[in-house]
């Protein structure tokens, strides 16, 4: 006999929720005195393969200890003040409190007749934020795991719109060599191949370049081929460089194209008051990707794909089996399984939801102007410093520069560069990366986290030029 309340019933556990969420919160309260990379020794990945699968079950708190200790321990911790790689995610409590209500809830929100205020709140909450980029009345969206899954459901979107099943196999698509890696990825698995993917050169500054953009349209289009979406980015991971939106529409327009905007990073910047204006041109676009875990400082996943006419998505998505006719929706109820990929799907949006009614949006647009200040204090930082170049400067709470002193080649400069990385990731203080631009191995700082204080900035480049002489005065 199955005992069914040891598989479903919580209240065996209530001591075990409780003292998690206390000493998780008890960690966060002295964050800026931890470490921000925990590296796992040698032997703990077989040390945990050991545990095997039980036949037998084990006490709840021995398991939770153990992954609490053994598991979760060993990570970067995109949460601290001092996580300056890639692009961070630092997550709100109050996201964090959301996840645990949506969890505890378990609402299957693939259907509006399931869970009604469910989708009415996410359906407020992406209306709301079509109104942010000025996507009209006949926009709408669909919240989703990340800016990979809102890419593909944006692009599978242009090619139903542009294309058909006969002309697939002409289509040809249009990126930048900074645009995400999971654009090519997305077109790829909606039947563009590598050959029908044009990556067009960037601008000194790394913006796509307009003029070799169109003239290779036309040159497509003389040879037969169907130019049918061109992919813009809010916020390049590599510089934070945005895209001439205004242009790029013009040339959309002009040649019939559908036009997409990356935004899982930057578009996040038309809260600011200040700075949405940096975002002009948003407009234009036939559809939107916006991560909130990004600079919403929501928990992963939770991201948004917007259009400017949501039936574009239902043609895409929309499907009719008998075993959903009992909820089918309308324009009114829309069930997000009509207009995405996902049929059984979490409720994504309450945690944002939750976070944008306890804040306000003035505090977040004031957070998400925080880290374009923390990135310029940066800047300030290194033009003080001998030897150090800046490669690109601070934007959208980002900056690339590199250690540059004299007598090395350029080989001898990359490596030094990236010495300088290891050496800081090393010591647990920040975590700062490399990429590398226009041939040069540079680090890179992404300063997302509102907790981050100028202190740490300063602390964290002397550290880097610290590191930067202990090794050029190691390698002459």
């Amino acid at each position: 006999m199955i005992n069914s309340e040891n598989i479903l019933n919580s209240a065996q556990l209530e001591k075990e929720i409780k003292n998690f969420v206390h000493d998780f919160c008890l960690e966060k309260h002295d964050i800026h005195t931890q470490q921000v990379i925990w590296n796992a020794p040698d032997g703990q990945a077989e040390k945990i393969k050991q545990l095997g699968i039980p036949k037998d079950g084990r006490p709840a708190n021995e398991v939770v200890q153990k992954m609490m200790n053994e598991v979760y321990q060993y990570r970067g911790d995109s949460n601290h003040p001092r996580f300056f790689g890639f692009v961070p995610g630092p997550a709100s409590s109050i996201s964090w409190l959301g996840d645990i209500m949506t969890s505890a809830y378990n609402i299957h929100a693939g259907g509006s007749k399931l869970a009604p205020m469910v989708n009415c709140i996410e359906q407020e909450v992406l209306k709301w934020l079509c109104t942010q980029a000025e996507f009209g009345e006949k926009s709408g969206g669909v919240f989703v795991s990340g800016g990979s899954m809102a890419n593909i459901t944006a692009l599978t979107a242009a090619r139903d719109n542009k294309l058909t099943d006969e002309t697939l196999h002409l289509g040809v698509a249009y990126i930048s060599d900074q645009t995400h890696s999971s654009v090519a990825k997305g077109l790829r698995i909606i039947g563009i191949p590598n050959k029908r993917i044009r990556k067009i050169p960037t601008t000194p500054d790394f913006k796509i370049n307009t003029e070799i953009l169109e003239k290779t349209i036309l040159d497509d289009k003389k040879a037969g081929l169907i130019p049918f979406v061109v992919i813009g980015t809010a916020g390049t991971t590599n510089t934070g460089s945005i895209d001439p939106f205004k242009a790029i529409a013009a040339i959309c327009q002009k040649h019939n194209l559908w036009f997409h905007i990356d935004g899982a990073y930057g578009a996040s910047v038309l809260l600011s008051p200040k700075y949405r204006h940096l975002l002009d041109g948003t407009e234009l676009a036939d559809s939107l990707s916006w991560d909130a875990h990004k600079w919403l400082f929501q928990t992963y996943g939770c991201a948004m794909v917007l259009v400017k006419d949501i039936q574009h998505l239902f043609h895409s998505f929309h499907v009719n089996p008998e075993y959903l006719k009992d909820v089918q929706g309308d324009r009114e109820h829309i069930n997000t399984w009509d207009i995405g990929m996902e049929l059984t799907r979490p409720a994504r949006g309450l945690k944002l939801w939750l976070t944008l009614q306890i804040l306000g949006t003035d505090l977040i647009g004031s957070a998400i102007e925080h880290g374009f200040q923390l990135a310029y204090w940066a800047e300030d930082i290194l033009k003080e410093l001998p030897d150090w170049e800046i490669i690109s400067p601070a934007q959208l709470a980002m900056i690339n520069f590199r250690y540059a002193p004299k007598g090395l080649s350029n080989e001898q400069t990359d490596l030094l560069n990236e010495q300088i990385s290891e050496k800081i990731l090393e010591s647990g203080y920040a975590a700062v990366f490399t990429t590398v631009l226009h041939g040069k191995t540079v680090l890179r700082i992404c300063a997302l986290h509102p907790e981050t204080e100028k202190e740490d900035m300063e602390k964290t480049i002397h550290l880097l030029d610290t590191y930067g002489k202990e090794l050029y005065k190691d390698m002459k």
